[in-house]
């Protein structure tokens, strides 16, 4: 007691001493700064309560799950599901531990049930991991799959889970959105929303391969972590990023070598994916079983498809993935959301500006609002939430535009061709006689896709200024002449290139950049001392393919060029919905590496290019054809504006 009233006497002599300071408004007591991740962790520990389960699949196999159920109980109450099935755990692992956030905090406030479940095979989950897993059209008995398993979790859900209503959503993004795609077929009676994000949809195109050419860099990080054995049920979610040694990835590739050389120098057996890769170089019966596109049908739920027009692992799944289901299941409800964001960008930031681009505004809001509008449509029966068929950002204007189908309707097909000196016309080149451009492809100074050096993959340089590349001499590049007015492209590309190679194989990659005027109007002296950036002249990348060039005719049976001889590559280039302003130029670039993004070509044929020698590496000089009998072009297509 004697301690206490001296701390209370001490205590009330200093406030005497404080308080006229205070009264005077001389000083103020400092308050903390306030720390947006403490106070969201707290309202979910006091608004939520957390259960972590084993939820036994069809088979016997047991999936780990936990989720968090609103505190209010009352028997009014009753909330909808949220799931989402990952490879990447659900973690934190603890009753008494709570993640950082579980959707937007507009979600967390507004109330629902939200399941996390380690697939298969992965961290606190029983089973055998494979991954993207084939679909079976036809299952009997324990046989399973990544839709019998969500089927199997719902149902367990829908019965056991303390004040659920009985709905269910089921969303997630990358590797959890090919996990919501092949959660949705075959429809469990309580999925009643789906929104697969950034999905994966057939890794000969999405992620690991751009038209069977190799993402290296990205596919090297991807798997030297995740694909790491799991030889037992482990709580250890840390990803130990791999030591390259050197801050430059572009080096460290090139001093890699052919592919070869990861088994031996790097991954010594430990990746097994990695062997299955390069087991797998064309597309045959592996990857086509691991092509869920086709599978995606009997969805009874309604699904919003949502991707970004600058994601540099997943910009085919959504765009696929929206035309599979609206094509194999008539009369849903089902709808488009891509915006100007990078890879998950619509939830992990404000969608202002990318890399070399600004959009002018928070674009993400936009897409968060409607998603909770979407899922509270369908789970809570709350009012419409107007989705339209397509909610697509259009860049260059900058603007959201809400459309009735994508492609949008109405577009004209039509082509620019590449022309001599650069240029770049509607019109179709009348060279009768021989007309080419030429440059030396040298795979030991092979073309870089970015300026960034970071051994992880670059996450802006799908809006990155390209005059890094324009000014080598292996890039060919054409452009119009400045624009009387706007010019809108909508909808997919496709390359028609009439190439030649003294070498007996090749990559073409062809870019699409708008080009900015090379002084900027409205420009001010204003402007440049308070130091923004004048984008004049600015090169800023639109989309960008890459081809390997033996798959021309065939997937999945590549063949040799004939050296000399001119041949037709013909490709599809992912979606794009961009307005080229006037006054601004449209270019094409044209080369054959995109390093190290994608793997070198030899340019020397071999049967599989994951087994090439450091000798099969040669120099080749290619040649573009532009000729009226061999008008080399990028099809697009043109949304006319209204007055036309």
């Amino acid at each position: 007691m004697t301690f206490h009233r001296r701390g209370l006497v001490a205590a009330l002599a200093l406030f005497s001493l404080a308080g006229p300071a205070f009264a005077q408004g001389q000083a103020t007591p400092p308050k903390p700064p306030a720390d947006p991740e403490a106070e969201r962790a707290a309202y979910l520990r006091s608004h939520y309560t957390k259960y972590e389960v084993r939820i036994p699949m069809r088979d016997g196999v047991k999936l780990f799950t936990a989720f968090y159920v609103p505190n209010d109980a009352s028997p009014q109450k009753r909330y909808p599901v949220l799931l989402t099935r990952t490879p990447y755990s659900v973690g934190p692992y603890g009753a008494g531990r709570y993640p950082k956030g579980m959707a937007t905090q507009a979600f967390e406030k507004d109330g629902f049930i939200f399941a996390f479940q380690d697939v298969r095979g992965r961290y606190l989950s029983e089973g055998e991991f494979v991954n993207v897993r084939p679909h079976r059209d036809s299952k009997r008995g324990k046989d399973v799959d990544e839709s019998s398993d969500t089927y199997d979790t719902i149902e367990w859900l829908v019965k056991r889970v303390p004040n659920n209503n009985g709905k269910v959503g089921l969303w997630g993004i990358s590797y959890p959105g090919f996990y919501s795609s092949a959660g949705a077929i075959d429809s469990h009676p309580a999925l009643k929303a789906v929104s697969p994000q950034a999905p994966i949809a057939d890794w000969f195109w999405d992620d690991m391969h751009r038209h069977g050419a190799l993402n290296l860099q990205l596919a090297f990080n991807f798997f030297a972590a995740f694909g790491r054995p799991r030889p037992t049920l482990t709580d250890e979610v840390e990803w130990k990023p791999y030591d390259f040694g050197t801050p430059d990835a572009y080096q460290f590739f090139l001093d890699l070598g052919p592919v070869a050389n990861v088994e031996p120098q790097h991954f010594k057996g430990d990746v097994a994916f990695w062997k299955d890769i390069v087991a797998h170089p064309n597309y045959d019966a592996f990857w086509q079983a691991r092509n869920l596109l086709p599978h995606l049908k009997n969805i009874k739920a309604a699904v919003m498809v949502v991707g970004g027009w600058y994601d540099t692992e997943d910009l085919y799944g959504p765009l696929r993935t929206y035309a599979a289901i609206e094509k194999q299941n008539p009369g849903i409800s089902n709808t488009l959301v891509m915006g100007p964001w990078p890879h998950g960008g619509w939830m992990r930031g404000e969608g202002t500006s990318l890399g070399d681009a600004e959009f002018g505004f928070p674009t993400s809001t936009t897409y968060q609002d409607l998603a909770l509008a979407f899922f509270k449509q369908h789970l809570k029966g709350g009012p419409d939430a107007a989705v339209p068929e397509a909610l697509v950002f259009e860049g260059g204007a900058n603007r959201w535009r809400q459309l009735d189908a994508w492609p949008p309707k109405g577009t004209k097909e039509t082509r620019l061709y590449f022309q001599p000196q650069g240029a770049l016309t509607f019109q179709a080149p009348k060279a009768a006689q021989a007309s080419f451009d030429e440059y030396v492809s040298d795979p030991a100074k092979p073309v870089p896709y970015t300026t960034d050096l970071s051994p992880g993959w670059s996450k802006t340089y799908m809006t990155e200024d390209q005059r890094f590349a324009s000014r080598r001499p292996d890039v060919l590049t054409y452009q119009t002449a400045p624009l009387t007015q706007d010019l809108t492209l909508a909808g997919p590309l496709e390359a028609e290139l009439w190439v030649s190679t003294t070498g007996s194989d090749a990559d073409w990659v062809v870019k699409l950049v708008d080009v900015n005027p090379g002084k900027m109007p409205g420009w001010t002296k204003e402007q440049e001392q308070s130091g923004e950036r004048n984008r004049g002249s600015q090169q800023t990348l639109v989309r960008g393919e890459p081809f390997r060039g033996r798959f021309r005719d065939s997937y999945s049976q590549p063949k040799p060029f004939t050296p000399n001889e001119v041949t037709k590559v013909k490709f599809v280039i992912n979606d794009v919905f961009h307005t080229f302003q006037r006054g601004h130029r449209l270019m094409v670039q044209v080369q054959s590496s995109w390093f190290p993004f994608i793997d070198r070509n030899p340019q020397t044929f071999v049967p599989s290019i994951y087994e090439a020698k450091p000798t099969d590496f040669v120099r080749a000089m290619h040649r573009l054809h532009h000729t009226a009998a061999q008008p080399s072009a990028l099809k697009v297509n043109v949304l006319p504006a209204l007055d036309e």
